[in-house]
């Protein structure tokens, strides 16, 4: 299940490329690993390594040493488009990412995001132009992303709101999936199946009706 989300403060990774598609972010490769945490080194693997292994010049941003624990990826428009791979969001959060803020993604990218941790928050394109501007003249700045309020706070106490889905904003804040929500309901499915007659008849079709006693 996906961590629990919470409000976190963090310098931002800058991207500005648009329509990066899900096999740039993890190519099909290594599609067939299930560990998610050993999916960090295959997150953006041909923009960042050379076919030996070392890491490509200029260095690729995620390999700056400034940008090691930051929780922000600030992406150009159209993020996470092209095939549907839950692999590119796994690869994103084992790498540290929690947020990616862009101006579109891609539907099914989006769905897969909010499944496993990762948040996708969309903005104008002219907001994303100013955030692009903003970490150019200040590539140490902060933002907080609270989800509970849907607010990023930017420098200078201004809040930039945005919108979530309520369901996967609930899973996200328990730290759950649906499948761990319904399991978290047992116990009032429970109760309300021992006061609730069944609705289908399971006898074998023909069955006469047991008589009363």
């Amino acid at each position: 299940m996906p961590e629990q989300y919470t409000t976190f403060v963090s310098g931002v990774i800058p991207l500005p490329v648009e329509n990066v598609d899900t096999d740039q972010i993890v190519p099909a490769r290594f599609l067939k690993v299930t560990d998610k945490e050993g999916l960090a080194d295959a997150l953006f693997r041909d923009w960042r390594y050379e076919a030996d292994g070392g890491l490509k010049e200029p260095t690729f941003v995620l390999d700056k040493p400034a940008m090691y624990g930051r929780k922000i990826l600030l992406a150009g428009d159209n993020f996470g488009c092209g095939s549907s791979r839950e692999h590119a969001p796994w690869a994103l959060v084992s790498w540290g990412i929690r947020a990616v803020i862009t101006s579109s993604c891609a539907d099914i990218f989006q769905g897969n995001a909010l499944k496993n941790g990762l948040l996708p928050i969309i903005v104008d394109p002219e907001r994303l132009r100013q955030l692009f501007d903003l970490v150019a003249a200040e590539p140490e700045v902060e933002l907080t992303v609270d989800l509970d309020s849907q607010v990023v706070h930017l420098p200078g106490d201004e809040d930039l709101p945005f919108e979530v889905d309520p369901f996967s904003k609930l899973m996200l804040l328990q730290g759950t999936d649906e499948l761990g929500y319904l399991l978290g309901k047992a116990a009032a499915i429970d109760d309300w199946e021992a006061t609730h007659p069944a609705r289908v008849d399971t006898r074998p079709k023909g069955a006469a009706q047991r008589p009363a006693a």
